[in-house]
């Protein structure tokens, strides 16, 4: 039996008694323990709640071989779309590979599915998504493709790979492996790195209030070894995930960098450089230059993405064999930080950090408003879950990020933006959303909204949902808190904790109502919008997405 196979086994079975209800499968416990396994993968792989990952579930009847699908947001008018699709087998030994037969599968999957004028028999779920992505398509954005091939056993053959290579699927499809080692390694990430780095040239060292400082040069092939040997145990859990070379035009410059033999030499210059944290660092500080430093604890806060570029240029075939990298280097800061500097740390991070798309929710977790929250909702009966590692859920667990998306759709007016700008929310649109006068109250009932209209979407009640529902659903959110507020006779502003129980209250008494309502003006808003053309999903997925129905849904 391999032990990792063995531990992610355990909370496959855990997650299938917890989140039961959220599993495809019925009945049969093979399917529920296979969509288990899914649901692990994309909430390890895409750093999301358990919940948040069920919601990206495809796996049925009429799936192409998809499990699992994530569209995410445009930027710099591309775009990046995941697939999962995973096979769990009931042997823990993990030595099968991934089969043949479900790539060549899913292969045919994404030869179809980016032409809009394809058609495709999928099942509902499936479907809405598909159509949404073509609808980006048809408006000129650019698809990256990840596809996630996950297993709890080994690699697909080389002979299998031949097949991805003849499809000529080029930069613009990615195709990754996961399996129990992965997750392992994922999730062990808070392990202690302890190191011994070789620096090239002079150093600069200083102590600075109470804490101690190096500046100086670390070759690219150092860092290579480092990631060969730690791998994303040198990451802090706050940076990006890795991109990949086509899905980021900086990565591709780094790369093409280390690469050009005039310029290589000059890569130094040419980069930001990387930030290092750590407990402790050690050196000998009678000589005068080429250092070898012993580092405990260490993480790197900035840079990641330059570092997982480097390694993965230096590891491409005869690259290493073919050029020489023995005078390219990259700064290095590294700092020594007490455990007591926690916040500290995330200053820093943030702060090197903000010029990029960066997920900055851990970031904001100890910001005054983020913490006034948390009383307020306490006070309230719930638990707001400032910090993602925080092992907590629950009908009364609020995360920033939901938070996040209900205020701006519902409060703010935005539904488009919350749902298709969600890396600005805690960047460029922060301070909009949780501004000074906003309050645990307000709060907690937007969350109750669009909670009850996103089980609404992805559960309907009623027997033929419309067409527009999985696109429509913030909107619906929306309609449903300006008539709340209407019928109180309440602006914004006076919704606190007074009157929590009473808004609340009315809200579950007669929230069936108030969605059936949202429906009725969403359909007239887009009969006024379109008259009596026929619209398909890929209209629909773009009036949402464009906001074209807030002039004709926010008219008084």
């Amino acid at each position: 039996m391999n032990i990792n196979a063995s531990i992610i086994d355990q909370r496959v079975e855990s997650i299938v008694a917890e989140y039961d209800n959220l599993l495809p499968g019925g009945s049969d416990p093979i399917h529920k323990k296979s969509a288990g396994f899914v649901l692990l993968c994309i909430s390890t792989m895409l750093e999301c709640e358990i919940e948040d990952a069920a919601q990206l579930l495809t796996d049925g009847s009429g799936d192409a071989a998809v499990d699992g699908l994530h569209i995410g947001e445009v930027q710099d008018g591309e775009f990046t779309v995941t697939l999962f699709q995973g096979k769990y087998k009931k042997s823990l030994e993990g030595n099968s590979n991934f089969p043949e037969n479900e790539i060549k599968k899913i292969i045919n999957t994404v030869l179809s599915l980016f032409n809009p004028d394809k058609k495709l028999t999928l099942n509902r779920d499936l479907q809405f998504k598909v159509e949404e992505i073509r609808s980006l398509v048809r408006d000129g954005f650019i698809p990256n493709v990840r596809v996630m091939l996950c297993n709890n056993g080994k690699k697909w053959t080389e002979n299998t790979q031949e097949i991805i290579d003849n499809e000529g699927f080029a930069d613009q499809v990615e195709w990754i492996h996961v399996n129990h080692d992965t997750i392992v390694n994922i999730l062990q990430r808070k392990k202690e790195v302890k190191e011994t780095l070789t620096l090239t040239g002079k150093v600069i060292t200083e102590n600075f209030n109470f804490r101690r400082i190096l500046v100086g040069k670390i070759p690219v092939s150092e860092i290579k070894r480092l990631f060969d040997q730690h791998g994303d145990l040198l990451l802090e859990r706050n940076i990006r995930r890795y991109l990949g070379f086509h899905k980021n035009r900086v990565n591709s410059a780094i790369r093409n960098t280390l690469l050009e033999k005039d310029k290589r030499s000059d890569f130094y210059f040419f980069n930001n450089g990387i930030t290092m944290i750590c407990n402790k660092f050690r050196h000998n500080a009678l000589q005068s230059e080429n250092y070898q430093v012993q580092v405990e604890g260490m993480k790197i806060i900035n840079g990641g993405q330059t570092c997982k570029t480097i390694q993965k240029t230096l590891s491409d075939d005869g690259v290493l064999e073919d050029n020489n990298f023995s005078d390219v280097s990259v700064m290095l800061r590294l700092y020594e930080l007490s455990e007591d500097d926690q916040d500290f740390i995330g200053d820093i991070t943030y702060a090197t950090n903000s010029q990029n798309p960066v997920d900055l929710r851990d970031l904001r977790s100890n910001d005054e408003i983020q913490k006034t929250l948390e009383l307020s909702l306490n006070e309230l009966g719930y638990n707001y879950k400032r910090h993602r590692e925080e092992g907590i859920s629950g009908s009364d667990v609020i995360t920033p990020g939901v938070a996040a998306s209900s205020i701006l759709a519902i409060w703010r007016g935005r539904p488009h933006v919350a749902k298709f700008r969600i890396s600005d929310h805690f960047d460029k649109l922060y301070d909009l959303i949780f501004n000074d006068d906003l309050n645990g109250a307000q709060l907690v009932i937007a969350v109750l909204i669009l909670r009850f209209v996103e089980n609404e979407r992805k559960r309907p009640s009623m027997e033929n949902p419309p067409d527009f529902l999985p696109y429509a659903s913030y909107f619906i959110a929306m309609l449903i808190g300006r008539k709340l507020l209407d019928d109180f006779g309440l602006s914004l502003e006076n919704v606190s904790h007074i009157n929590f129980k009473e808004i609340k209250q009315k809200f579950e008494e007669d929230k069936r109502d108030y969605y059936e309502h949202s429906l009725e003006e969403t359909n007239k808003a887009l009969d006024k919008l379109y008259g009596n053309q026929e619209i398909s999903l890929q209209r629909l997925s773009a009036t949402f997405r464009r906001g074209d129905l807030l002039e004709y849904l926010l008219k008084d």
